[in-house]
């Protein structure tokens, strides 16, 4: 994580803090900043042995970049899933004698078929839908 800190950033707070806490004050918020970066580096490592504790040995095989929910834009999932065309079943259904002889084939799904509206076979309309 890149917090956009360059060394020029860093001087211009450095000098800000020596103006506004004054030389005989700063000594003191110089090592009280020092133990709270000791505090949060022991947090992090502590929570680190945690997880690999409770999530066991597989939390190395783990691609956090994968589950990271920034690298979703709606917009693209939304219209990927609006241009898709639809898979038709282009072959004939199964027979029944081979879905009762077989236990793990599934039975037979309906075949998709294209439906095309005109002006004489209007689309299906709900009056309660709305």
């Amino acid at each position: 994580m890149e917090l956009g800190l360059t060394f020029d950033k860093l001087l211009l707070i450095g000098l800000v803090a020596v103006l506004i806490i004054g030389p005989e004050r700063l000594p003191k918020a110089a090592e009280s900043f020092a133990r709270f970066v000791r505090r949060a580096g022991e947090y992090l490592r502590e929570t680190k042995s945690k997880m690999r504790e409770e999530l066991g040995p597989d939390i190395d095989d783990v691609d956090w970049r994968k589950l990271d929910p920034r690298q979703y834009d709606p917009r693209r999932i939304i219209r990927d899933a609006l241009f898709e065309e639809p898979s038709f079943d282009s072959a004939a259904p199964a027979s029944s004698a081979a879905v009762a002889t077989d236990p793990v084939t599934p039975p037979p799904r309906p075949r998709l078929t294209r439906t095309t509206f005109s002006s004489s076979t209007p689309p299906p309309f709900d009056a309660e839908a709305t």
